[in-house]
């Protein structure tokens, strides 16, 4: 005993799609069978059944409804599964045998096209990635809004960096890519992303090439700019035809290819975009508490997604800068036209989705009222533009297409309240085509044509409750009940009997329902084909819909940055490209936001290439030296964006990247200590930095003990400062007091700490920087302000006192014995663990070591400067033993 029919095409179909879940049409419901249904059943929690299909045993068989397919859709793909959806391609009823079925699309995480499952403020990108000789090709695409992204990068750390921008939602990769030594299954965990090893065909260079032209039609690649991208374009045509294939569309809609270089943008790795918060913050990974959640005040889903590309890659180009600022700068003195705009984008929904779905042939009635209902508001957006004279809105308005002939079109044709089904009719406005009126009037007048029947039929027979009813079975028919059956005539033909009832037809009734009902079917089928032409129709105009639809975006987006900076009074910052960072009076953009009554504290930064390239700053914890510096790195940021600035005045040298190492925790899928991450962080600065880079760097060298830590904090320190190695810009916070001696003995040092006061054992925080270095960690009063018991806080003072008047080793070995309560004390400390206690001893010097150092000097060879270095050395040696 074989398969039936139906099952014997389900299975073939399947094996053609084996990595995908098969949605297969039967009727009002997809079903699924065998192992596809196991899984579904647990996955949405659906009941799972069986089907005789020709074995022995019944097909395991569970199933969703047709018009609720988006939300089971959705919930799969959401959990990184594949679905090929088999749909059927002939009426049923039309159908001679089996009902012809065919696959026609395959819906993947970064290929889903569902407002339900999207965040419209979000792009949802597919990465397609090419490990070959030992670099990485990588294309991005939104198949949702038409982006497509190309570039190279030569090292694993780049390529996660460019992972951790575009935060795809799939990831499509050759097989050479698992030898690359990137663990996939790390990368799958730690950034949520459905990652897909590729037949080698993908990747085959001719075929790759051959698509990308096909589908932009040109005739080599030299005119998309891909001639210095040899595996970005393997990337790209991979991904062009992994979606041709799981579209099985004309991907219309994608009209452009946009190669890039790493280097057009300031560079931001993964750490520093986690460490400042830019689009989520570290904990909760949510928008409030972030840069964005402070500047996005955009109206449309358009400008929001653009605002997020603005942070996420800040620009290094003056000029490009100073017209945002311009433009910015004119919407502030013109806000009145501001707030005018702020209306009519309100309205305005997100017109680049609206167009992938219209090209997709997906977009239903209500979507082209959408996007009439958008396009409403493009001519009263435009004409206010003429108003201003900055070139980046003379840009925009040349962009803005008010596209006013497909307004009419939609206005002329589509109803304003259709239905969502384009299968049920009543989308088609009167007066738009002479056929549907003619089938609408006839199916309104059919109804007023069967009241008249009845009548008539109830005047002729006697039969008073005669009525006419319709069901879908048996048509139009009259229902007499049985006390009125001896009435009717022999020209009444019975067509079923009920329990207290008989229904009948006659020949009049027939000829009316064919014109009814035919006019009813004519009338629905005519309408979708209407619908279909006026959709193509507007498909057609892709090209000048995503024009517009991007130059509303960049609108919406400065209106935006214009209306937080007038809230905010943030200023237009001056842009140098003399490596100067000089800001008066900065504030935290979140900080100060989160924070109530206006008690943020600003503070000064100066920075420059020459005497003040490295500031020291200490100070106790919880005083405000991470704040500080995230603020100046945020503030550097929002100037290279374009934004205007938290500051009194700020003048701003081009940084072409931003690094920070700012906390650190146990990465524990890799098998890294907190210790570990936090060297690895740094290790990748020191060797990627330049001299035009802004280094954000906070308790380095915490992770190990006391003079571990210090020798690595000096040594970073010496090598940023060193000119001839790198000589970058950077705020330096440590517990280390010993590294304020670098002041004065290492080009570029200064000294900067956060000012406290005292108040007996207490300590406020002033929270201001201040010039000079602390003398005090505060560490004791910081842990009483913790909450720290009373007992504990005491003891730590008598260590504290002790340990800082002798050499630590021998002091703490001292301590342990002479201890008098070993019964509180369940250990005694370590030399490497007493830092915990006091932060700030340095290394002791013992007599002997500066005797040796003065008797193996050759002072005879020394020069006068020399020796005087060398007894500043030796005073500061013995100093710091005391």
């Amino acid at each position: 005993m074989g398969l039936s029919p139906m099952m014997v095409h389900y299975t073939e179909t399947k094996k053609e799609y084996p990595d995908c879940i098969l949605f297969y049409r039967l009727g009002d419901f997809y079903e699924m069978f065998f192992e596809d249904a196991i899984t579904v059943s647990r996955e949405l929690e659906i009941t799972l059944t069986g089907k005789e299909c020709g074995l022995e045993e019944r097909a395991p068989m569970c199933g969703v409804p047709f018009h609720a397919l988006d939300t089971y859709l959705n919930r799969l793909v959401q959990k990184g599964y594949k679905v090929a959806i088999a749909e059927q391609m002939e009426d049923p009823k039309l159908a001679k045998g089996l009902v012809k079925r065919e696959v026609i699309r395959i819906v993947t995480p970064g290929t889903i096209t569902s407002a339900q499952a999207l965040d419209e403020t979000k792009n949802n990108y597919l990465m397609g990635i090419v490990y070959l000789d030992e670099s990485f090709g990588i294309a991005t695409a939104d198949i949702t809004t038409g982006e497509f992204l190309v570039t190279e990068v030569s090292n694993e750390r780049n390529l996660f960096d460019e992972i951790n921008k575009f935060a795809p939602s799939e990831i499509i990769c050759n097989e050479a890519f698992n030898m690359s030594g990137v663990d996939l299954t790390d990368l799958k965990e730690r950034y949520h992303v459905a990652v897909s090893s590729m037949d080698n065909r993908f990747f085959a260079e001719e075929a790759c090439h051959k698509i990308i032209r096909e589908h932009y039609h040109v005739n080599s690649l030299e005119g998309l700019g891909l001639n210095d991208y040899e595996i970005g374009s393997i990337a790209a045509g991979a991904v062009m035809q992994y979606l041709y294939e799981t579209q099985k569309s004309t991907l219309s809609h994608i009209t452009t290819l946009t190669p890039y270089t790493t280097g057009q943008f300031m560079m931001l790795d993964t750490s520093t975009r986690r460490n400042l918060e830019l689009v989520e913050t570290m904990r909760e990974k949510q928008k409030r508490g972030t840069l964005l959640w402070v500047l996005d005040k955009t109206k449309t889903a358009m400008g929001a997604r653009l605002l997020r590309n603005f942070l996420e890659q800040p620009l290094i180009d003056r000029d490009e800068i100073l017209k945002r600022q311009n433009a910015i700068e004119e919407l502030n003195m013109n806000f009145i036209s501001r707030e005018e705009i702020c209306e009519y984008l309100n309205p305005i929904y997100d017109l680049e989705r609206l167009i992938g779905r219209i090209s997709y042939k997906t977009a239903n009635p209500r979507d082209l009222i959408a996007f009439k209902n958008s396009l409403e508001m493009l001519p009263h957006i435009k004409n206010i533009l003429k108003e201003f004279s900055s070139q980046l809105f003379r840009e925009l308005d040349e962009d803005l297409d008010p596209l006013e002939d497909l307004y009419q079109l939609i206005d002329r044709a589509i109803e304003d309240d259709p239905p969502i089904s384009v299968r049920d009719g009543g989308m088609i406005k009167d007066g738009f085509h002479e056929e549907t009126d003619k089938l609408r009037h006839a199916k309104t007048e059919g109804k007023t044509w069967l009241a008249e029947l009845e009548q008539r039929e109830k005047e002729k027979t006697g039969i008073k409750n005669l009525k006419i009813k319709y069901n879908k079975v048996f048509g139009y028919y009259f229902e007499v009940t049985n006390s009125f059956k001896d009435l009717v005539p022999d020209y009444f033909i019975r067509k079923q009997t009920l329990a207290n009832a008989e229904r009948y037809t006659t020949d009049e009734l027939k000829n009316l329902e064919d014109i009814i009902l035919g006019a009813e079917d004519k009338l629905f089928s005519l309408e979708y084909d209407l619908f279909c032409q006026v959709r193509d129709q507007i498909a057609l105009e892709v090209l000048r819909i995503q024009k517009s639809a991007k130059a509303i975006a960049g609108m919406d987006v400065f209106a935006s940055l214009s209306v937080v900076a007038t809230r905010n009074n943030y200023i237009k910052p001056s842009i140098n490209e003399k490596g100067i960072i000089q800001i008066k009076n900065g504030r935290h953009p979140v900080v100060e936001k989160m924070m109530r009554d206006d008690l943020f504290v600003s503070n000064d930064t100066y920075l420059d290439n020459g005497k003040n390239r490295i500031s020291i700053i200490t100070g106790p914890n919880m005083a405000g030296k991470s704040t500080y510096m995230r603020q100046t790195a945020l503030i550097v940021l929002m100037a290279q964006v374009g934004s205007f600035v938290p500051a009194e005045s700020a003048n701003v040298g081009i940084c072409d990247r931003i690094f920070t190492r700012v906390g650190a925790s146990d990465d524990l899928a890799s098998g890294q200590s907190t210790f570990m991450v936090e060297m690895t962080e740094v290790a990748n600065i020191l060797r990627n930095a330049t001299k035009n880079s802004l280094l954000i760097l906070d308790e380095i060298g915490r992770g190990t003990s006391t003079f571990d830590g210090l020798s690595i904090a000096w040594a970073v320190v010496e090598h940023i400062s060193n000119t001839k190695v790198l000589g970058a810009k950077t705020l330096f916070a440590t517990h280390y007091h010993e590294l304020t001696e670098l002041e004065g003995t290492m080009s570029g040092v200064n000294n900067y700490c956060i000012a406290v006061k005292e108040q007996g054992d207490d300590i406020v925080f002033l929270r201001k920087i201040v010039k000079g270095g602390a003398d005090k960690s505060y560490g004791i009063q910081v842990a009483k302000l913790a909450g720290v018991p009373e007992p504990v806080i005491e003891r730590a003072k008598e260590l504290v006192e002790e340990l800082s008047s002798a050499d630590i080793t021998a002091k703490a070995k001292e301590i342990a014995q002479s201890s008098t309560n070993l019964s509180q004390r369940k250990s005694v400390p370590k030399p490497d663990e007493v830092d915990l206690l006091q932060m700030s001893i340095f290394e002791t010097v013992k007599d002997d070591d500066i005797i040796k150092e003065l008797s193996d000097m050759d002072l005879g060879k020394m020069t006068p400067i020399d020796a005087l270095n060398t007894l500043y050395q030796l005073q500061t040696k013995i100093k710091n033993r005391w």
